[in-house]
């Protein structure tokens, strides 16, 4: 009887060698089970897994389980969360410089924001490393609406409604400001019910997450012309990931832009098929007449000027404002924008 508890003891520590990884990676995030971000942030993890023969996986912790992302970001701090998945809210925390690429009216396309954030990856996963923090993937949220229980063509009309603000966001506080906006502040998990109570009816998100959060059900309209492209940012902690030998390093950077390069266009496309769910479900796109066009982008230049010597350098600003310029009159290189 000895010999045989001897022989299961070593067979269970046996097992346990094979199915128990080495190196243990807590990964936070606000996506919901089921969407896109898990999906890929499991192939991710799979992938990286089966790279370094099982010794690096990730355990995801979705749906805001762990808190909004200033939790996560505290948590990240104390060591209690390695890793995770964020907006640029999130990523603000860490590097406030990440949030001039989301300022209001900024970038009107794709184009756009895929020459820009090449442009500054270089410099963000710099500033992300001088705060602790390794970069492992840039992700996009989409681009971000307005949408309200009643028709919005004019700042006027935005002035006339009751505006959900994201709390404790100096971007959206500055953005909502140059805009006249009656904003609220409120955490991201009371937004639901706060429409349905009609403490707020209007509300900015991108269509994804508007039918993800269900938030689509209690609105009527959607301004047909974006805020802002909202952006996120994979990150592992510095401390984290050095624990790592430098060849798991490499293939936890190299995997980690090709998954989440993956995970912007799923987005993208996810996106247009949200728009085409909720006009299905009776939303309106409400068109913005183009003299009208002109009063919002001027807010956004008075909100990005707000910013300065806030959240990033007036040099800064200046270099993106005359980026975005450049590309649109055609003398940017699109080949190599970070060799300009």
């Amino acid at each position: 009887m000895k010999n045989f508890l001897t022989i299961l003891l070593i067979i269970a520590f046996t097992v346990s060698g094979f199915t128990e990884s080495k190196y243990r990676i807590k990964f936070a995030t606000q996506a919901p089970e089921g969407s896109a971000w898990i999906k890929v942030m499991k192939e991710y993890s799979d992938e990286v897994e089966q790279l370094t023969n099982g010794e690096v996986k990730f355990k995801i912790y979705p749906g805001g389980i762990q808190g909004d992302e200033n939790a996560v970001v505290r948590k990240m701090r104390l060591g209690q969360i390695h890793s995770a998945g964020f907006t640029g809210v999130g990523a603000g925390e860490i590097v406030p410089e990440f949030r001039v690429l989301e300022t209001p009216f900024l970038l009107r396309d794709y184009e756009e924001s895929d020459f820009i954030t090449e442009m500054m990856s270089e410099t963000l996963s710099k500033k992300f490393a001088e705060n602790g923090y390794i970069l492992l993937g840039l992700t996009e949220v989409g681009f971000v609406y307005v949408y309200a229980k009643k028709p919005i063509q004019s700042m006027s009309d935005l002035r006339g409604v009751k505006m959900w603000m994201w709390e404790a966001d100096p971007l959206a506080e500055a953005s909502f400001q140059a805009l006249s906006a009656n904003a609220i502040p409120l955490s991201i998990t009371d937004v639901l019910t706060s429409l349905q109570t009609n403490l707020i009816d209007a509300i900015y998100t991108s269509p994804l997450a508007c039918v993800s959060l269900q938030w689509y059900t209690r609105v009527d309209y959607m301004m047909d012309f974006p805020l802002t492209n909202a952006l996120g940012a994979i990150l592992i902690t510095k401390k984290e990931f050095e624990k790592l030998p430098t060849d798991y390093q490499k293939i936890l950077v190299e995997k980690g832009q090709q998954h989440m390069a993956n995970l912007v266009h799923l987005s993208r496309q996810a996106n247009e098929e949200s728009i085409d769910l909720m006009k299905q479900n009776g939303m309106q796109l409400i068109e913005i007449p183009q003299q009208n066009i002109k009063e919002f982008e001027e807010a956004g230049i008075k909100a990005r000027e707000s910013l300065v010597g806030k959240l990033y350098s007036r040099e800064l600003l200046e270099k993106i404002e005359t980026a975005v310029q450049e590309f649109r009159s055609g003398k940017a290189n699109l080949l190599t924008p970070t060799n300009q």
